[in-house]
């Protein structure tokens, strides 16, 4: 059994991972820790795990830990976590800019622990379809792809730029571009950003929209917005359109959804029933630090994580200047 450490549970996605991880027959969640001590009391009351005062207390206890902290903390916690040998993975965006993401690299790679970023989009049956007939040459040779990442406005700390490092574009860029690279096996080159806060009219992006364009020439277009009103029935989705020499591919990442129309709550909702895309990823990511290779290749490394944030660092640098911005890599 791997013992597994959560390190905070700011991010709203430490819910799915704590029971993604109880599904695991080689996993144990020791216990929780939380710089906000009231969150941390209630989330381990809530989830029936044990809270540890201090950081270095569940360190102590831990082989392996999950990072759900705001997003400008999670260098800190991975440097944490490196110097006491555990393995990590890490919401993401794996940081709010490339230099600490390239850090967090540089001492996981230094401590000899594996460093992985939190992209459960990889482990989708629709992308696995959409990646094996790109692989099989169904639809010739790539020449585009149309994307969305929208969603709802998460609020809280997400729109503290402080603890963000910024809105929407920050938020839903990451998991696209990381399926673009794992399709195309390219880098993306460059960067087109128009990103705007013409939805809450606050202080932070909640639209944006990208063009990046990859070395071998192929470009993708990206709508990363929290344009979801509250009252859209789901919070949001990824879909991919794959434009090749010889047709067309479209995919919909959350598709396999049942319509409630509740008397109960006023709402109609998507109630989805398709793969728990988060919890193969915590299977793959518990598999991983106990030596399967298999599942280390189908998750997200460090560097993955490093690639994302760099075109993200690359699209706020276009908002600001009005023009297209050279994606830099550490």
């Amino acid at each position: 059994m791997l013992k597994i450490g959560i390190l905070s549970t700011a991010h709203m996605h430490a819910g799915a991972y704590v029971a993604g991880l109880r599904g695991s027959t080689e996993a144990q969640i020791v216990g929780l820790w939380d710089d906000d001590t009231a969150r941390k009391d209630e989330r381990a009351a809530g989830f029936g795990i044990a809270a540890y005062e201090t950081l270095d207390g569940l360190l102590d206890v831990s082989e392996a830990v999950v990072i759900c902290s705001e997003n400008s903390k999670h260098r800190a916690l991975t440097e944490a976590a490196a110097a006491a040998g555990k393995h990590v993975i890490s919401e993401k965006p794996l940081a709010p800019n490339a230099d600490d993401a390239k850090a967090m690299v540089d001492v996981c790679a230094k401590a000899g622990v594996r460093l992985y970023t939190a992209f459960p989009c990889r482990f989708s049956p629709a992308f696995w379809q959409l990646k094996s007939a790109v692989e099989n040459g169904d639809l010739g040779e790539i020449l585009a792809a149309r994307c969305t990442n929208q969603g709802m406005c998460p609020g809280g700390w997400f729109i503290d730029t402080k603890l963000s490092g910024g809105g929407a574009v920050m938020d839903h860029t990451v998991h696209v571009t990381d399926l673009l690279r794992t399709l195309l096996k390219d880098e993306a080159k460059e960067v087109y950003c128009e990103a705007s806060n013409g939805f809450a009219h606050s202080d932070y992006d909640d639209a944006g929209i990208s063009t990046i364009t990859f070395e071998s020439g192929v470009y993708a277009s990206l709508d990363a917005s929290w344009s979801r009103p509250k009252s859209f029935p789901t919070w949001g989705n990824v879909t991919m359109s794959v434009v090749g020499t010889k047709g067309v591919i479209e995919m919909d990442m959350f598709a396999q959804e049942s319509v409630l129309y509740s008397d109960k709550t006023n709402k109609v909702s998507y109630q989805n029933w398709g793969s728990n895309i988060d919890a193969g990823m915590v299977t793959a990511f518990v598999k991983a630090c106990q030596g399967d290779e298999t599942s280390h290749n189908l998750l997200a490394s460090g560097i993955d994580g490093l690639r994302a944030v760099e075109v993200v660092e690359a699209a706020y640098k276009s908002v600001a200047s009005n023009q297209p911005a050279l994606v830099v890599r550490r």
